[in-house]
């Protein structure tokens, strides 16, 4: 009865957040929000018997992203009113785009097939907690069966890291860089200069 309770908890928080992420107008509260959303989701994933992956939602999602996000939109000097204003200049690129992901997901939904062996994987019965946990369940199989994805995943990461590095890191006039070799080849001599002033002489 508790964990019935606890779904609809869950599930009800979950879908309000997201609601409110985009009806907030402020986008600090939208981002709060979100993190509202990822906890009550990674409370979804206890329940389930997750608990790897509620973890993964909490480190990741709340304490990278949705930080970033927040840190992002709090220290940009944005405006917001401008950005609101040209609404309705995108609206029917965005609905277009809209319609056609509605359209696929129509298609998805209705072509779906279930594996032949799905039924029997189903009704297998779960191996006790007590022989292997769920981690170390989720770890055996994502460095045997899925090794070369998981692999490949990473170098994909990896790309778009330096991708981003890359696309950012441009050469742009009138910057001021420093120079490490310059500053360590220095001398004295190029440092300053002593000026020998007379008596009277001064300014």
């Amino acid at each position: 009865m508790i964990d019935v309770i606890a779904f609809y908890l869950f599930a009800t928080v979950v879908i309000a957040a997201g609601v409110m992420v985009i009806a907030s107008r402020n986008p600090v509260h939208s981002v709060l929000w979100l993190i509202l959303a990822f906890f009550s989701a990674a409370g979804l994933f206890v329940l389930l018997g997750a608990e790897f992956i509620a973890m993964i939602l909490l480190i990741v999602y709340v304490g990278a992203v949705a930080v970033l996000f927040l840190f992002v939109v709090m220290m940009l000097d944005i405006n917001f009113s401008e950005l609101r204003g040209g609404f309705l200049k995108y609206l029917p690129i965005g609905a277009t785009i809209g319609l056609i992901l509605l359209a696929e997901l129509v298609l998805i939904v209705g072509t779906w097939q279930s594996a032949p062996g799905s039924g029997e994987a189903v009704s297998a019965p779960t191996p006790p907690l007590l022989e292997q946990d769920n981690t170390s369940a989720l770890g055996a199989l994502i460095y045997t069966d899925y090794i070369y994805a998981f692999q490949a995943a990473g170098l994909i990461l990896l790309v778009a890291m330096i991708g981003a590095i890359v696309l950012t890191h441009r050469s742009r006039p009138g910057i001021k860089r420093q120079v490490i070799a310059d500053q360590v080849s220095r001398r004295r001599e190029d440092a300053f200069e002593i000026k020998k002033v007379e008596t009277g002489e001064g300014i």
